[in-house]
């Protein structure tokens, strides 16, 4: 009778103090933080390079346990590299994540890729998606869902990103209104990495010429796919499709 008292007290001291020892006892609105803080370090780590943080991701339907949905929260930073320079890119970023997260690249058969531990079951990947494209990646892996994704962003005021944004716009000849997409991060030196997106139809002339100027001249990529430019401090990529241009001003972190 003595065994099971101290057993079942115990056990009730565990549950209640000790870290988790598995994913699945950590859930999404748990995770999100260290998803957001994660974000930042690799924006601050990728310092100097032109990128832009896309949209979260929430998948729902995946299996805690064979008895239990759960959910995947993502989020990801798109970076525009000199083509050849995208290995090189991935170690500095590699290099300039916390030494706690083993952060490494790697030669595969697909080309090099990033993997990293953020903690709490979090983990940090990046590879390279197309000549002069680099995407990080966080991810949860499957958790219990106990929040909409919605209501565990937070929220910043407007910033340089936004007047960027409109100049890109206006270059390209498109009234310049409220962006269709805002995303955010919290840097780990204070501050916040913003990127605001637009998605407007195909721009009649140029759009590498009409982006010249706000370029300086020295665009960091210049494609028929992409353009891609520091503008006062501010990011911009703009996605050039057949029809429509996606464009993406983007404040960051200090490295």
């Amino acid at each position: 009778m003595v065994w099971a008292v101290l057993l079942a007290g115990l056990t009730w001291h565990s549950a209640r103090n000790d870290p988790p020892t598995v994913r699945e006892q950590r859930t999404i609105s748990q995770a999100a933080p260290r998803v957001d803080a994660a974000i930042g370090e690799l924006v601050a780590a990728a310092s100097g390079t032109v990128y832009a943080l896309t949209p979260t991701e929430f998948e729902q339907g995946c299996r805690v346990t064979p008895f239990a949905d759960g959910a995947i929260l993502r989020r990801h930073v798109e970076l525009a590299v000199p083509a050849g320079e995208e290995r090189a890119v991935l170690e500095r970023v590699a290099e300039g994540l916390p030494s706690t997260w083993r952060a490494g690249v790697r030669l595969t058969s697909d080309g090099p890729r990033l993997r990293a531990d953020a903690g709490e079951f979090v983990t940090v990947s990046g590879r390279t998606v197309a000549d002069g494209r680099v995407r990080l990646s966080v991810e949860t892996g499957c958790r219990p869902a106990d929040a909409v994704v919605a209501s565990l962003l937070p929220g910043y005021p407007p910033g340089p990103e936004s007047t960027a944004l409109a100049a890109a716009l206006s270059a390209l000849g498109v009234p310049a209104g409220e962006p269709d997409v805002r995303v955010e991060a919290a840097c780990p030196s204070g501050g916040v990495a913003r990127t605001v997106r637009a998605d407007v139809a195909a721009a009649a002339q140029s759009p590498q010429a009409a982006l010249a100027p706000l370029a300086g001249g020295t665009p960091v990529m210049a494609t028929d796919e992409l353009y891609a430019y520091q503008h006062d401090g501010v990011a911009v990529l703009v996605e050039l499709y057949e029809d429509r241009t996606v464009l993406a001003a983007t404040t960051g972190c200090a490295g």
